[in-house]
């Protein structure tokens, strides 16, 4: 269906960058997306005839369909992704930046004529719920039909979100093509792509994203990190608000009390388990507003409040099973795509760390028959689901509230065998955000005695940043002291405290709702804590972390040795170095504090 002559819009600034994306590219055909079930299982169906798609058994995984990418196109591409900000010192040292004129004369080049022998697909689409004053509108041009089902999941696409920009409003240009055109006559492959010339590139203050030659959910759905996070982060920083790579939870004491908390995680460290916790600690209750981006602005009322701006769930299908996260298994469990995971004789899917055992024979992500002596993973490590959120089994009734929800405490955490405990407060906004911007996780376990490499990933946006992170940092510290604000309380969590032995202390997964718990009550003024030279940990009495019932060394998980905290202060002040005459002057300042406590 060729929509050229009655596109279903007058906004007339949109329909002339489609008519000249559609001039530079050359697409057979442009079509405007509505985001209806009619029209998602029509495009399942072309994915399926194209060889794209395998629908897998209705009996096992009902609507649900696999798709195999080629080997060269299985995730984020860091390196070739841009931060093309007018002025180079902008960018910061964590991004790659290249110059924006420079940049936009290759891409044009590279999307010239490249969607030939295809379709335009045009996907408006809301980031967060269509017409929440947290919202932003987005419309992506590609021509990958796997974007378009896949971005009906993870956003809130089609005619509504294009009904709220009107004939005027203001949207964000996302402009993305596999890089595959076709001649006349020739065969299509399963997955095209183009992956000598990927590219994924952000314009910060035009707030334009361009994606070439990558079929790749993180490349190619472009309202997730590139909108989501690189051009939002930027626009928070202009606008006031803050655009984070969190989770957000909604924790209800066994009084019938409620309160919502944010929590930053670098990858491999629990935060799509986290946000889809089921409590161990009889009357709490945990449900699931977002498992990955929050996006924040406060209120009248001085508080900050969180919309989830995503509609699904992208994750890792690795390691996903009934016992790390039974919530996630169950959501995935109809209506979902899978994206490198393997396949079972019977039709359905399997990754490894579904179960103990494997089965006998599988088909392996890359569409070879598999055994378990075959010694090579039967899905990519980075395999992933795309699946509604409303399907969640501790999805929270207000998970799609525009006005969001009050964030009332943060929580950041790494992956430290050693020197961090399990949960500690910090003693005001100022420090919370020095510490936070210190947040590591360790490359390889440290050795007995030994602190090892960290590696710093400041509130787990190192890849997510759009600008330079000394700005993002003295954009932190300001708008947490905004006039009127009640910010949320700071805290750090540690699951990975490990024993002389190597053993891991805590035991994790449910069992981290006794600290979540412990969060509550501090932040309603209840739970006790003892101050120490980092910030205030939980007291080991009856106000402290709720002990009954389980079989932990609870001393070993909230010792502080400020002998370890100080060892690891240089390599803190080296990374700190990275961002020049940038890094706030309040961290000189903290960080003096800090060595004083500490006794340096």
């Amino acid at each position: 269906m060729d929509q050229r002559i009655s596109p279903p819009t007058q906004h007339q600034k949109l329909l002339a960058w489609v008519d000249d994306v559609a001039a530079l590219t050359n697409p057979d055909r442009i079509y405007w997306c509505d985001g209806s079930i009619e029209e998602y299982d029509r495009l399942c169906q072309l994915l399926i005839d194209n060889g794209t798609f395998e629908r897998l058994s209705d009996t096992k995984r009902p609507d649900s369909f696999l798709a195999l990418s080629d080997p060269a196109d299985v995730a984020r591409v860091e390196g070739r992704t841009f931060i093309c900000s007018a002025d180079a010192a902008d960018a910061g040292p964590t991004n790659n930046w290249a110059d924006p004129k420079e940049m936009r004369g290759t891409l044009t080049g590279l999307f010239k004529g490249s969607m030939r022998g295809r379709t335009m697909y045009v996907v408006p689409f809301s980031m967060g719920p269509v017409g929440s004053d947290i919202s932003k509108i987005g419309v992506q041009l590609t021509d990958s039909p796997y974007v378009a089902v896949s971005m009906r999941i993870m956003t809130r696409m089609g005619a509504a979100a294009l009904a709220q920009l009107g004939t005027d409003g203001v949207y964000i240009p996302c402009l993305h093509s596999v890089g595959a055109p076709l001649a006349d006559g020739v065969q299509d492959v399963a997955w095209p792509c183009n992956p000598e010339n990927v590219y994924v590139v952000h314009f910060p203050e035009t707030r334009e994203i361009w994606s070439f030659g990558s079929g790749y959910g993180g490349n190619a759905l472009l309202g997730k990190k590139c909108l989501a996070l690189r051009i939002a982060s930027v626009m928070a920083r202009d606008e006031g608000w803050l655009a984070e790579h969190m989770l957000v939870l909604k924790l209800t004491s066994p009084k019938g009390e409620t309160k919502y908390v944010a929590g930053a995680f670098p990858s491999a460290c629990g935060k799509t388990n986290l946000a889809m916790l089921i409590p161990t600690l009889p009357g709490w209750k945990v449900e699931t507003i977002g498992d990955d981006i929050a996006w924040m602005k406060f209120g009248a009322d001085g508080r900050l409040y969180a919309i989830n701006p995503e509609a699904g769930f992208f994750g890792v299908a690795p390691g996903t099973s009934d016992k790390t996260n039974p919530n996630a298994l169950a959501t995935v469990g109809r209506n979902s795509i899978f994206t490198n995971v393997a396949k079972t004789p019977d039709g359905d899917v399997w990754w490894e760390g579904l179960a103990k055992t494997p089965p006998a024979s599988l088909t392996d992500w890359r569409g070879n028959e598999w055994t378990p002596q075959s010694g090579t993973p039967a899905a990519h490590p980075n395999s992933r689901f795309t699946t509604p959120a409303s399907q969640c089994p501790s999805i929270a009734p207000e998970w799609e509230d525009p006005a969001g929800v009050p964030i009332s405490a943060f929580l950041f955490g790494g992956r430290r065998s050693r020197v961090v405990p399990l949960v500690f407060e910090a003693h005001n906004w100022q420090e919370g955000v020095f510490l936070a911007a210190q947040m590591s996780s360790e490359t390889t376990a440290a050795a007995v005695g030994n602190v090892g490499e960290l590696r710093f990933d400041p509130m787990a946006m190192l890849p997510f940043c759009g600008y330079h992170m000394g700005d993002y940092f003295a954009h932190w510290l300001k708008i947490g002291q905004k006039e009127g604000a009640q910010p949320p309380k700071i805290f750090f969590v540690n699951w990975f405290r490990k024993s002389a032995d190597g053993d891991f202390l805590w035991p994790g997964f449910g069992e981290n709702s006794r600290v979540l718990a412990w969060i509550f009550e501090r932040c309603g003024g209840s739970a006790q804590a003892i101050d120490t030279a980092i910030g205030l940990v939980p007291s080991l009495g009856k106000d402290g972390i709720e002990l009954e019932g389980l079989d932990a060394d609870m001393t070993g998980l909230l010792d502080i040795d400020e002998k370890e905290w100080a060892d690891t202060l240089d390599q803190v002040k080296s990374h700190f170095a990275r961002f020049g005459d940038k890094l706030p002057s309040e961290f000189v300042r903290q960080m003096e504090s800090l060595e004083k406590r500490l006794g340096l």
